[in-house]
């Protein structure tokens, strides 16, 4: 069993690799600011309120705590928003991100575990992208997350941290049982959008653009579910529990679903008229993205439990059919009240 400290543990790939983390029986403790995370969303850990940014309390958790191994899911991820404020994204994603690995030098902490983006890659040329296409990010995102892995890669040589860095594709679904699952605010992510349409809190969900060279006329994603991501950052981290090397993996299932076939497939799961509005195509997205994930199955041995389409769409609408307010109708049972530890209010940190 190992100690891992998770950052960003209260959102939503975050508490999913909380939750397999758990059921593997490793100890977590958790720190969340919770601006976009569910404190809602975790059970069974220690959990700190608290910024990635605060050099004290960072000091404090690793003085007071063995950590093994830290994941690091805590960024902001709206590529628009970078667009129009990109110091938030460069303070937040990448230059808290150094405070935070400065504590992990200063304590003797050396394996990390990046949450990335297929962002680094910008405008791909060759489908499916494989770990070695060039990075050029087209956004403040991207290039957050981009410098950050040099940093990782400099760190490594200078003072032997080791890392992995999983460059996620389009993170989707819901964990098996439905206690947790997707919710943001704003939403952004295409499917849950489309089951708000089924739900009934949208009128009807906007397609952006029909003329793409794509076999429908619609973009193109590769859909990975949030529980094969939370097992691969599990993977990764006992890769270096057991002296692995660095490394940087593609987290995708190497396939495309269009934007059609999900609002198709949706119908399906929800039985529900799914209305669509056509709209002109954005500016910057792209085609097609679809990951070439071989070296991390190859490596590591990771195999998607859900690559259909139509099972992950399932899992998401068992979630916000039984929450469809999200988090914010769903009631703390004495379980959450008794087990889930604010460590910073209570005072032990």
């Amino acid at each position: 069993m190992a100690h891992f400290l998770v950052i960003g543990g209260a959102g939503y790939i975050g508490s999913h690799t909380v939750l397999e983390l758990q059921r593997q029986k490793h100890h977590v403790t958790v720190l969340d600011n919770l601006i976009t995370g569910h404190r809602q969303a975790l059970t069974d850990c220690d959990f700190i309120r608290g910024d990635l940014g605060d050099a004290t309390l960072l000091n404090r958790i690793f003085s007071e705590q063995a950590i093994d191994c830290v994941m690091h899911f805590a960024a902001f991820s709206l590529v628009g928003e970078s667009v129009s404020d990109p110091l938030k994204y460069y303070d937040n994603n990448t230059g808290a991100t150094i405070c935070l690995l400065r504590a992990m030098q200063q304590h003797g902490v050396n394996r990390f575990i990046l949450s990335s983006t297929a962002a680094v890659y910008g405008e791909p040329k060759e489908i499916p992208i494989p770990e070695t296409a060039a990075t050029a990010p087209t956004n403040p995102y991207g290039r957050s997350k981009r410098f950050v892995e040099k940093i990782l890669h400099d760190m490594e040589a200078a003072c032997g941290v080791r890392y992995v860095s999983l460059r996620y594709f389009n993170a989707a679904g819901a964990d098996g049982s439905g206690c947790i699952g997707e919710d943001h605010a704003p939403e952004t992510h295409l499917i849950p959008l489309v089951l708000q349409v089924a739900l009934g809190k949208r009128a009807a969900i906007d397609v952006y653009g029909t003329d793409w060279n794509t076999p429908d006329g619609t973009c193109l994603r590769d859909y990975v579910h949030v529980t094969d991501l939370a097992s691969a950052h599990i993977l990764a981290a006992q890769h270096l529990l057991n002296g692995g090397t660095s490394r940087i993996y593609n987290l995708g299932c190497q396939q495309g679903v269009s934007v059609k076939e999900v609002i198709r497939l949706a119908r399906k799961v929800t039985g529900c008229d799914i209305p669509v509005h056509e709209a002109p195509r954005r500016s910057g997205d792209p085609e097609r993205l679809v990951a070439a994930s071989n070296a991390i199955r190859s490596d590591l041995g990771w195999v998607p439990a859900f690559e259909d389409p139509e099972v992950i769409i399932s899992t998401a609408w068992r979630w916000h059919r039984k929450h469809p307010q999200g988090y914010r109708n769903r009631k703390r049972t004495t379980q959450h009240a008794e087990k889930l530890t604010d460590l910073n209010q209570t005072g032990a940190f």
